[in-house]
């Protein structure tokens, strides 16, 4: 019989918090605030599951996040926009936008799964500037100004009017991906992966195929921020190079890092935490243009006090109560502290 810890009893109560959240909070929180927070903590969730448990910081998943979303955008606007406006069933689009999102991902895999720390981060930069700026110019599937109009599917209805709708699969989405990646992580996949992250060399010596392995893991998270995107252009109903840009780039990272850049939880923390400091700090006049500035502030003191993010203050506090965590069989080497997290 599991055993009821602090992290599952605050885990439970948030869920049940947020299911509620329509009941107590206003209709700009919930179709504002809580919708944008859930699908930018899958996108985060996606970097941080390749950093944790491949050791690969990846800055590429906004591109992929994108690819989708303008895959979307592409094949089921059907009027006065940028794009194909192919008119296709939305279910349709979710479905091409999702293959090509991988699609892409298996060959940025491909290509940068040799590299390893800074080297890998670089190559993966470079596939966000590559897909921000083939957007922009490519003004058939796109141009600078993007594609507006893009719908939600009819049982989801329009955002405006329905915003709890889309909150409410935003978040079901959000309890899969979730549940899923805690899934692959304890498959021998996701074992060999922690594995290939500690020392590559060894395992390559015992067999297993390192590229391969990362490649398949980094088009696994390419299907997850891939998610992330359709959920992004529903809710949006616009997307734009700028949604992909060198801006949005360092957000999903520094979401990443802010909430735990080791722990999958972590992703929602801090997409919840900077998505509030966005909003109410850009009504503060002499605030809102310097943004990026308060942000970077609040990053900085984050990682000085707590390199586990805001996830690891969490994990402080439990620890100093007279309560553990989690048992020993339950943890990662990275939580258990045996292994030094791999950047």
């Amino acid at each position: 019989m599991s055993r009821v810890t602090p992290d599952r009893v605050v885990g439970v109560a948030a869920l049940v918090l947020a299911v509620l959240a329509p009941l107590y909070l206003s209709s700009y929180w919930v179709g504002t605030l809580l919708t944008q927070m859930l699908f930018l903590g899958i996108v985060a969730a996606s970097l941080i599951f390749l950093s944790a448990y491949g050791g690969m910081v990846s800055l590429g998943q906004v591109a992929i996040y994108g690819i989708a979303g303008f895959v979307v955008g592409n094949v089921t606007t059907n009027g006065n926009t940028k794009g194909l406006n192919l008119g296709w069933n939305p279910w349709w689009g979710v479905v091409l936008g999702l293959a090509i999102a991988v699609a892409a991902a298996l060959l940025f895999g491909a290509l940068a799964s040799r590299s390893v720390g800074i080297y890998f981060l670089m190559i993966t930069l470079t596939y966000s500037v590559i897909a921000n700026l083939t957007f922009g110019q490519v003004t058939d599937v796109s141009g600078f100004g993007g594609i507006s109009g893009i719908p939600a599917p009819k049982h989801i209805g329009p955002v405006d009017a329905h915003s709890n709708r889309l909150y409410y699969v935003a978040l079901g989405v959000a309890l899969a991906v979730y549940i899923l990646l805690r899934y692959i992580s304890r498959t021998p996949f996701g074992l060999t992966l922690q594995g290939l992250r500690d020392d590559p060399v060894r395992m390559s010596s015992l067999g297993y195929n390192v590229m391969l392995h990362r490649t398949i893991a980094f088009a696994f998270a390419g299907f997850v921020a891939g998610v992330g995107g359709v959920l992004f252009v529903w809710w949006n109903g616009h997307i734009d190079p700028a949604s992909i840009d060198l801006s949005a780039t360092i957000d999903v990272l520094v979401i990443a890092v802010v909430g735990g850049l080791y722990r999958i939880e972590g992703a929602w923390v801090g997409a919840l935490f900077f998505v509030v400091i966005n909003n109410y700090s850009q009504q503060i006049s002499f605030i809102g243009p310097r943004f990026h500035t308060l942000i970077g502030a609040i990053f900085l003191v984050i990682v000085l006090v707590s390199p586990g993010g805001l996830v690891g203050l969490w994990d402080r506090a439990v620890a100093l109560s007279p309560f553990r965590r989690r048992g020993p069989t339950d943890r990662n080497p990275i939580e258990a502290g045996q292994v030094e997290p791999s950047v």
